[in-house]
């Protein structure tokens, strides 16, 4: 039977009207939407497709290069090859790390590590895995470039410094931003993941001058990674080359003197401020930073008790010992105390109480009668524990920070320490304890809390030699700075920088000639006298312990007394200053032969740039002997020198060989536009008997010169000097 119709099964109107507007709004927003894909969005989805096609390639740009001051090359770029890894174009980089590991020679957990640090950044952007890779390796790479897309090599240039360790602390290194400068610094604020900059000395310091702009090539790849063409390149900005006011002569002179012994030593020329050798031992060979330090030697490094990393002529904080003793002697004849003042030294004295010794007692021997000169010479304690007593703890800080101790110098090297000057004030608010008077006595002779760095003491006592001039060390040329980053430099470096503090002549002359004789037979560094050099200097000897807790332990070298000894050529108005620390070095005249060493290379080095030869009659200048010569215009009027000066002899020439009788000597000698012959030699005709070859524009000419005669300084040295 035929089925029936039943009315009540029909759809209503009004559903199938819904339904119908329901599938039109559906149609519509497909349509829409694929309106904004295709039309719309066409723009934008087509540049995204180009990006999965073509890729950015960095250049890495090179750095600058770093010279002497004579533009003698200290550091250098070598071509190399670095290994990055791109985790967008892995298959399953998990699965790929063994072979990555095995194949690059990298331990499987650093590689994990280096991938875990960037795990933020894009899976576009490369990671890198390993710096200067051999060759070995570039060819595991093309062998697996099918199993391993993800691994690209980039062609870069890396550093190349001197070896052995040669001025690492000064020069410093290089190395990846770390996590820690990239949160906490804001100079890197800028820097991404594995950007290389300076992370020690002049690398770090001038890492904007030295660092240049990376460029990049766009290159067209396939759905492996390999590249199918090129689009374009932005050519990378290589960084600006510095020239270092170091002298590399003085610098190995410096080195060869400390040799293995752990110090450092400092040399600079006073009147300007120019670093000219800095050495700070033990060091360490800047090109493992080069590439990626491995974490061992790293962990060793950090852990020697040596402290290889510091740069200990700017960071080292110790006693200055005795070298205190001539700020101490300047700041005694200005406040009109020391001037006349004599004591009799038994080998030591009471002061509050106690019986404080002098050094000379070791020796069971005695200074007797001692005024401000000899006990410069002869470092007798007992006249600067006197002196002590009578200015008081407040006098002493106040010249102590006159001549920049206590707050940093402003050299243009990271992390240079501020040193100690203790007072009632500093002990109240580091220890919360009132200051004793006897206190005052240790500080007199450069012992207490009182603690300098090699940086502070060298230019303390070369600004006493230039008259009260102190200059702000530097180891490069202003010039050498970018007009847009002086400012930038002078608030990164704050320091006391240039100071004039003001001396009376006849202080400076008194002070300066006593320091003479310290290198002199009878001065605690005689055997550290250079003949026919103006070479004046202060001894010093720091106990780091007690000699009661050293005999407690049973000594031992590491106890030993820091070595001191600050020098300079000539006495007055010098032009080169060197400071030596010696730890454990027991006594500062072993420090002063070192010094010498120094003296005698820049001498020895400027005599010859003069042609060896010293010119006796030389035009004398009135102010070549004031501290007013070398002072600001404006300080001149408040210390006029006095009229009668020793007359200057040749460069570098102590004052008492003006007087001597002169020697008439025949020469040879070669003449050119940049050094004419001395017009007032005699010149005499000359029978040449040999062949000379002579650059174009230079002639060989004969003549006679007056040299100085010997003097009464020239004694033997086979007698041993008073030592401290």
């Amino acid at each position: 039977m035929a089925g029936t119709y039943n009315k009540d099964d029909r759809i209503p109107t009004i559903k199938l009207t819904v339904m119908q507007y329901i599938i039109a709004a559906i149609l519509v927003i497909l349509v829409s939407g694929l309106w904004r894909l295709q039309v719309l969005g066409a723009q934008n989805y087509r540049a995204l497709a180009e990006a999965n096609r073509i890729r950015k390639v960095p250049i890495l740009a090179p750095r600058g290069k770093i010279f002497d001051r004579y533009g003698r090359l200290l550091v250098d770029n070598y071509p190399s090859v670095t290994c990055f890894l791109v985790p967008e174009q892995a298959r399953n980089l998990n699965a790929d790390l063994p072979l990555i590991a095995d194949g690059l020679h990298i331990p499987l957990d650093q590689l994990k590590a280096i991938i875990l640090r960037y795990r933020h950044q894009p899976k576009y952007q490369p990671i890198p895995l390993q710096q200067d890779i051999t060759p070995d390796m570039q060819a595991f790479i093309a062998a697996h470039a099918d199993e391993l897309p993800e691994l690209e090599t980039i062609e870069e240039e890396r550093r190349l410094y001197p070896s052995n360790g040669f001025a690492a602390h000064l020069i410093g290194y290089v190395g990846e931003v770390s996590e820690d400068m990239l949160e906490n610094d804001p100079r890197y604020a800028f820097y991404q993941p594995g950007d290389v900059v300076g992370r020690a000395g002049v690398e770090e310091s001038y890492d904007p001058i030295l660092r240049g702009t990376d460029g990049s090539r766009d290159v067209i790849v396939d759905s492996h990674g390999r590249e199918l063409g090129a689009l374009g390149i932005e050519p990378a900005t290589p960084g600006k080359s510095i020239r270092l006011t170091i002298d590399l002569d003085v610098q190995k002179a410096a080195e060869e003197a400390l040799g293995p012994r752990q110090g450092a030593i400092i040399a600079i020329d006073p009147r300007t401020g120019e670093v000219l050798a800095m050495v700070s031992h033990p060091t360490f060979d800047p090109n493992e930073f080069a590439i990626r330090i491995h974490r061992d030697e790293w962990n060793k490094l950090i852990t020697d008790p040596d402290h290889p990393l510091m740069n200990k002529a700017i960071q080292a904080q110790l006693a200055p010992g005795s070298t205190f003793k001539i700020i101490e002697a300047i700041a005694g004849l200005q406040e009109g105390i020391a001037e006349n003042m004599t004591v009799d030294c038994h080998g030591g004295a009471v002061f509050y109480g106690r019986y404080f010794k002098c050094w000379i007692s070791a020796r069971h021997e005695t200074h007797g009668i001692t005024d401000l000169t000899k006990a410069i010479y002869q470092s007798c304690d007992v006249f600067f524990y006197t002196l002590a007593e009578k200015m008081g703890i407040d006098q002493i800080a106040e010249w102590a920070h006159k001549f920049g101790l206590g707050q940093k110098t402003g050299i243009d090297l990271p992390d240079e320490a501020s040193g100690i000057v203790p007072s009632p004030e500093w002990k109240m608010r580091n220890y919360h304890q009132k200051w004793f008077a006897g206190e005052t006595i240790s500080v007199g002779i450069g012992q207490g809390a009182l603690a300098v760095t090699p940086i502070q003491l060298i230019r303390a006592i070369a600004g006493i030699g230039s008259g009260g001039v102190l200059k702000r060390p530097h180891v490069v040329f202003p010039n050498e700075i970018p007009a847009d980053l002086k400012s930038y430099y002078a608030d990164q470096f704050p320091g006391s920088g240039d100071q004039y503090v003001h001396i009376d002549p006849a202080n400076w002359e008194l002070v300066t000639d006593a320091m003479a004789q310290v290198t002199e037979m009878g001065g605690t560094a005689g055997l550290a006298h250079l003949q026919g050099i103006d070479f004046a200097g202060k001894t010093g000897s720091a106990q780091i312990v007690s000699n009661a807790y050293k005999a407690a332990v049973g000594g031992g070298a590491r106890l030993n007394d820091t070595a001191w000894f600050v020098g300079m050529s000539p006495r007055r108005n010098p032009e080169i200053a060197v400071v030596v620390m010696w730890q454990n070095g027991s006594e500062g005249y072993f420090s002063a032969r070192l010094a010498a060493r120094v003296i005698e290379a820049y001498v020895d080095k400027e005599r010859l740039r003069d042609h060896n030869l010293v010119q006796v009659a030389a035009k004398n200048n009135p102010e070549s002997g004031s501290p007013a010569a070398a002072a600001p215009a404006s300080a001149r009027e408040k210390s006029a020198p006095d009229a009668a000066k020793p007359k200057s002899v040749g460069r570098l020439h102590p004052p008492h060989v003006a007087a001597a009788p002169p020697t008439e000597m025949a020469a040879l000698w070669t003449a050119s536009a940049a050094h004419p012959a001395d017009p007032d030699a005699k010149q005499l005709p000359a029978r040449i008997t040999a062949a000379f070859s002579m650059p174009k524009g230079t002639t060989l000419q004969a003549g006679t010169f007056l040299l100085p005669a010997p003097t009464n300084s020239a004694r033997s040295h086979s007698e041993r000097s008073t030592a401290r």
